[in-house]
């Protein structure tokens, strides 16, 4: 049986969260991971915006964008819920992470390339981002109730390189649920599988 292709960037986090969707879903498919500096020719032509990921099914179904993967996803088998939430309340968090936050946050950590701000600025703009997360943690294990969902899924990778700019910082700063659930998430035996090394 032909499997599906899963082109895909380890550390990309929009390529993180398409592949926990497919691994929780238990989809076969062939990871294969890119060199950012000279990408796949087929890749190329099924997808000419060429970012990862994209998932090429075997009925040649071209889908090129990590939350449309996620929704396929979970479609096909979904079995502890990660659709079980307030969706409209879901796709906005996720707009706002990956809009303005995402903004903010390669701004943050690229910070030399962005000079109108100081880096403690740029990191300060996505502080909101942060603060709104830990404000809906203070009463569920969940930012929109069990842990994990959609939402939790699609925003941590995100949040995991927000902390990674600077592990002291984010590990000293007051958003302790936000900590926490950040913890839970990247120790979960699915982040680490999803994380194995593939060759490029």
């Amino acid at each position: 049986m032909v499997q599906a292709i899963l082109y895909s960037y380890r550390r990309c986090p929009y390529a993180m969260r398409a592949r926990m969707a497919l691994a929780y879903a238990g989809i076969q498919v062939e990871i294969r991971e890119i060199s950012l500096r000279e990408k796949p020719l087929h890749m190329l032509a099924i997808s000419p915006k060429a970012t990862v990921p994209v998932l090429c099914l075997p009925d040649n179904q071209v889908i090129d964008e990590s939350l449309a993967i996620m929704f396929w996803a979970l479609k096909q088998q979904d079995n502890d819920g990660w659709l079980a939430i307030d969706l409209l309340q879901a796709k906005e968090i996720i707009q706002d992470n990956d809009g303005w936050f995402k903004q903010a946050l390669d701004r943050y950590k690229y910070a030399d390339r962005h000079p109108e701000k100081t880096q403690t600025e740029h990191r300060k703009v996505g502080e909101v981002f942060l603060q709104s997360l830990e404000t809906l943690l203070q009463q569920q294990q969940g930012l929109l109730g069990r842990l994990p969902s959609l939402v939790d899924i699609a925003i941590f990778p995100f949040i995991r390189q927000f902390r990674g700019v600077d592990h002291d910082w984010f590990d000293a700063a007051p958003y302790p649920k936000l900590k926490q659930w950040l913890t839970i998430l990247t120790t979960a035996d699915l982040f680490v599988e999803i994380m194995q090394k593939h060759p490029t």
